[in-house]
């Protein structure tokens, strides 16, 4: 098995120390920085992405291996950086104000990672200008809203109409998610995407970058 084949394996297991290792093992193998995230790290969380999405795994075993990707990422973050590898976009995340869970948007947030994303975490209670600022800040191609409640959902519109009404318009893409939300919800409010559980989160994300 190669070197980065048993990064993604480990990854999957939730071994943190042992993708660590095996990391900087292969940094001084002189693989490349970029095939290390690509073919260990992000091949391994993307597979888990897969199976959380058929219920294969579940909670816990995304938040252990997301756990052993950063203890990697930790290694070879430098590396990525000397080397020029750019993230694949980046993301705004949070939950939107007045709501304040955040175990969905923890899930979305490393899933976004686990695809190659910058996540920058607004956290809970997030209102519409607050989502603004920090896509502009970031130069953000993605905002990312989560919603747990029927009452707190209806501010994700604020959101929507906030960026529309900002220089964002047509730049960055409002992608939305949360128990009680819908795609009827979604269109009825304009947002550019809804994703269903963490994982097509991540999947949307990389579609509404090539719109």
């Amino acid at each position: 098995m190669s070197i980065l084949n048993e990064i993604a394996e480990n990854l999957m297991k939730g071994k943190a120390n042992d993708v660590k290792a095996l990391v900087e093992k292969a940094i001084a193998a002189n693989e490349k920085p970029q095939d290390i995230l690509n073919k260990g790290l992000l091949s391994g969380m993307g597979i888990i992405g897969e199976r959380f999405k058929k219920n294969e795994v579940y909670v816990p075993e995304v938040l252990i291996a997301a756990r052993a990707m950063k203890a990697g990422m930790a290694i070879l973050q430098p590396k990525l950086t000397s080397a020029g590898v750019q993230p694949l976009g980046t993301a705004v995340i949070g939950t939107v104000k007045g709501d304040l869970h955040d175990i969905g948007k923890n899930l979305v947030g490393m899933m976004l990672e686990g695809a190659g994303f910058k996540v920058v975490d607004m956290g809970i209670d997030v209102d519409a200008q607050k989502f603004v600022n920090g896509a502009r800040d970031n130069k953000a191609q993605v905002i990312g809203i989560s919603a747990l409640l029927t009452t707190t959902m209806t501010n994700m519109k604020a959101v929507v109409d906030a960026v529309n009404a900002s220089d964002l318009k047509g730049k960055t893409k409002v992608m939305i998610g949360g128990a009680p939300v819908t795609q009827a919800f979604c269109d009825e409010i304009g947002a550019d995407g809804y994703a269903p559980d963490a994982a097509s989160a991540a999947d949307l994300a990389k579609k509404l970058l090539k719109k």
